[in-house]
C-alpha cells in the first residue's frame, strides 16, 4: 500500500513525504504540485480567478488518480485535501495514512513569512490557523491511520518516528522501516 500523508499546511507533508520515499526508495508525488503542473500555474492563481470549489473539484480527481497504485509511493495531500468526503475515503482505504499533527501555534510560528499559501492570507493568519485546525483535525483523525506529533523534530526524527510507528504496527517491513545505517536488531 502507499503511505499518505495529512496534516495542515506547513505541517511537514512534503518535507517528510520526500525524505520518507528517500529512506524507503519509493517515488515521492506531491499531490498540490501534480495539480500544479496540469494547470499550469500556481494553486494560488486559480483560487484568485475561480475561487475554491474548482480547485477542490481537481484535487479530488488527483487524489483518486494517485492513490490508486499498490505500493512504492509516498504521497503528500495538500492541507484541504481530507475536507472531502471522496478523498479521505480514498486515502484511508488504499493507503496507510500518517497525520502529521502540528498544533496552530507551531503552524504559525513556521508559516508567518509564507506568502505562497491562498487561505493564509488574511489578517490575523494565527486565527485563521486556530479556525482551519478546528474544522480539519477530526476529518484528518478520520482518515488517518497513525498520527505523528511534530513538534520541533528534525525532518530526520520525524522520518524515523514515521518508520517505527509504521514497523511496530506491522505495516512495513522492519527492512524497509529501518535505516541503511541502522544495526540490525537482535
Amino acid at each position: 500500500m502507499p503511505l499518505a500523508l495529512v496534516g495542515m499546511p506547513g505541517g511537514g507533508k512534503s518535507t517528510v513525504g520526500r525524505q520518507l520515499a528517500r529512506r524507503l526508495g519509493w517515488s515521492f508525488l506531491d499531490a498540490d504540485a501534480v495539480i500544479e503542473e496540469r494547470l499550469g500555474e500556481p494553486i494560488r492563481a486559480l483560487f484568485e480567478r475561480v475561487g475554491e470549489a474548482p480547485f477542490r473539484a481537481l484535487e479530488e480527481e488527483v487524489i483518486d488518480e494517485l492513490t490508486r497504485v499498490p505500493q512504492g509511493r509516498v504521497i503528500a495531500t495538500g492541507g484541504g485535501a481530507c475536507l472531502r468526503e471522496a478523498n479521505r475515503r480514498a486515502l484511508h482505504e488504499r493507503c496507510i495514512v500518517i497525520y502529521l499533527r502540528s498544533t496552530p501555534e507551531e503552524l504559525f510560528r513556521r508559516l508567518r513569512h509564507d506568502t505562497h499559501r491562498p487561505l493564509l492570507q488574511v489578517k490575523d493568519p494565527l486565527a485563521r490557523l486556530r479556525e482551519l485546525y478546528a474544522v480539519r483535525d477530526p476529518l484528518y483523525r478520520e482518515c488517518a491511520h497513525f498520527i505523528v506529533e511534530t513538534g520541533r523534530p528534525s525532518v530526520p526524527t520525524l522520518v524515523n518516528m514515521v518508520l517505527m510507528q509504521l514497523e511496530l504496527a506491522g505495516a512495513l517491513p522492519a527492512h524497509l522501516a529501518r535505516s541503511p545505517v541502522d544495526p540490525p536488531r537482535q
